[in-house]
């Protein structure tokens, strides 16, 4: 029997294509027309649970090779069925760049990482070096080819990965939510340099991100949003950011457009509001300034006395290699602060010494006035609640409703008070139609749910969360981010170490920045996303608030930056 073939066309082609996982009832994708031509570049955004993952593993094999389920309907991929083609002859046609980098590195070094396709194809070892070389050169990593990929930071993590997939020759690029864990300026630089693949290449791109703003750094043809597993609009990103579909499917429009509906601006195609690059700013400035001079201004509380002083804390993982250095704060109870800067610039350590996983090489830690140096991490568990960032390192049930209670098991609740602290805490962190799924059955942004659940259940005082809302839509985010806000209004110290500036900007009054393990800045986060300087040290990035003041002739770009802050209604939620 001969495979079924498209004559010359799309490079990618769904016609009424439908998949059910056998694990599932109920159909994730759900006739689904579209079709991307060779060398598009194309962006895919969705909810959590929408479909966009579900898509992007239809086209790189993962299903049905790694997940099973029931197609119906078409896909071609090259012109070839995709359901003649096996995952050998898939992977030359699509490469993929995985969200957890770590999960996709077979080599022991960067290079013998990014020369495992051409050895699986008995490449010559001259030509071999040859196209390793070319590679690791395009994505700035022909300096460290004798790396251990596992020592790298995520960015050259996610650099090697791409350069893997370069080498196989595959002309269809999938970078699935590429920007989960970079810090804000190496997102930057990664969005720039898949710009640049492109243009260098003519690939066929497709970028699955929840993150629009961050994308929208640099021009894509098409957005593809998907709801429900069904696409529910497909357009350009002038069009996509002048209609109301963002809002209605829970994804995050660009700030500087919500900056433009708060000045009464009419957001529609003709201003090329698609990026603030094109934005007409003949049309949008007037208003801007306008709105920025009637903007009042909030009186800032006192500071309340401290919960948790840090006083020249300095830690070393290894002699001569200081991972902090002598780093001095206070945080104040019942504030919500952000702890942020660079991959590597120590954030993630700083937590750990908080909670007893590591023991300073010098410097104190103070709780509530007294020294906890030596307390066990078990005791400051019944203070201080921490949610790591990875949250396969934190799970151990089988069973949802089982990890969200074990810690109320073990500290001896009863069980009508842990069945009723569970449950609330599954409603409030949108797990509740999950309770009684294994854990192995979600999605990365599920299981980080499921972790911080686990935690919150205790009720600490101080509650450290590393990277809360990393693989999150927007409508999860802002439901969890909610509930911070109400512990924190009780009393609960909150401290988030992120990457997202949108986070800091909305809840956090304070932020508190690291680089290369010191202490750059501790001051209002309207002041440090304009400060270039600090911008520069943290590997952080200018909010698009300050390019819109900055395009609309705002002077002080702090100022109007805070003035957004405070005008947005429920913290910048509507």
């Amino acid at each position: 029997m001969h495979e079924a073939r498209q004559t010359a066309g799309p490079v990618i082609s769904f016609s009424n294509f439908t998949f059910r996982y056998f694990s599932q009832a109920e159909n994730t994708l759900h006739d689904i027309q579209l079709d991307i031509a060779p060398g598009e570049k194309i962006l895919i955004i969705g909810a959590s649970g929408s479909g966009k993952s579900t898509l992007g593993r239809c086209l790189n094999g993962l299903i049905p090779f790694s997940y099973r389920g029931k197609t119906s309907g078409a896909l071609f991929i090259g012109g070839r069925s995709a359901a003649a083609l096996n995952i050998f002859e898939l992977s030359k046609q699509v490469g993929t760049v995985l969200q957890d980098s770590d999960s996709q590195f077979v080599g022991l070094t960067v290079g013998e990482d990014i020369a495992f396709s051409l050895e699986n194809d008995a490449v010559a070892v001259d030509e071999m070096h040859r196209r390793v070389a070319k590679a690791a050169a395009m994505v700035d990593m022909d300096r460290l080819l004798d790396s251990s990929p596992f020592e790298l930071s995520g960015g050259q993590k996610q650099r090697t990965s791409l350069a893997g997939v370069m080498t196989g020759g595959a002309e269809i690029l999938v970078f699935d939510e590429p920007l989960a864990n970079l810090d804000p300026a190496t997102g930057k630089t990664a969005i720039e340099l898949i710009d640049e693949i492109h243009a260098e290449t003519g690939k066929t791109i497709i970028i699955i991100e929840h993150r629009l703003e961050d994308v929208l750094h640099r021009h894509v043809d098409r957005i593809i949003t998907i709801s429900g597993g069904r696409i529910a609009a497909d357009m350009d990103s002038d069009h996509l950011l002048s209609s109301g579909i963002l809002k209605e499917n829970g994804i995050r429009e660009p700030l500087y457009i919500t900056a433009l509906g708060y000045a009464g601006v009419d957001v529609r195609p003709e201003i090329r509001p698609g990026y603030i690059g094109t934005l007409d700013m003949d049309a949008a400035g007037a208003p801007l300034r306008k709105w920025f001079t009637g903007a009042k201004k909030k009186e800032r509380p006192p500071s309340p006395k401290n919960i948790l002083s840090i006083e020249h804390l300095s830690f070393s993982y290894e002699p001569g290699r200081e991972v902090l250095r002598d780093v001095s704060f206070d945080i104040g109870e019942g504030e919500m602060v952000s702890i942020i800067g660079r991959n590597g610039a120590g954030k993630s350590t700083l937590a750990r010494l908080l909670c007893g996983f590591e023991v300073p090489s010098s410097g104190s830690i103070f709780f509530g006035g007294r020294d906890i140096r030596d307390e066990t991490i078990r005791e400051r568990a019944e203070y201080i609640g921490f949610v790591m960032q990875n949250p396969n390192q934190m799970i151990s049930e089988t069973m949802i409703r089982d990890e969200v209670g074990l810690g109320l098991k073990l500290r001896g609740a009863g069980e009508a008070e842990r069945e009723k602290r569970i449950a609330k805490t599954l409603e409030i962190c949108g797990l509740a139609p999950f309770a009684g799924w294994p854990v192995s059955a979600l999605s990365f942004g599920q299981k980080k749910r499921v972790t911080v659940a686990s935690i919150l259940v205790l009720e600490p005082r101080v509650l450290i969360l590393d990277e809360p809302t990393a693989g999150q839509d927007y409508r999860h985010y802002s439901e969890f981010m909610d509930f911070l806000k109400t512990l924190n209004r009780r009393g609960v110290t909150v401290i988030l170490i992120t990457h997202d500036m949108h986070l800091m900007l909305e809840y956090t009054p304070r932020a508190i920045v690291l680089s290369d393990g010191a202490l750059v800045s501790d001051a209002p986060a309207s002041s440090i996303l304009t400060d270039g300087e600090v911008i520069r040290k943290a590997n952080l990035r200018e909010t698009s608030l300050y390019t819109l003041a900055q395009k609309a002739g705002i002077e002080n770009e702090a100022e109007f930056v805070q003035a957004f802050i405070d005008y947005e209604p429920g913290a910048g939620r509507q």
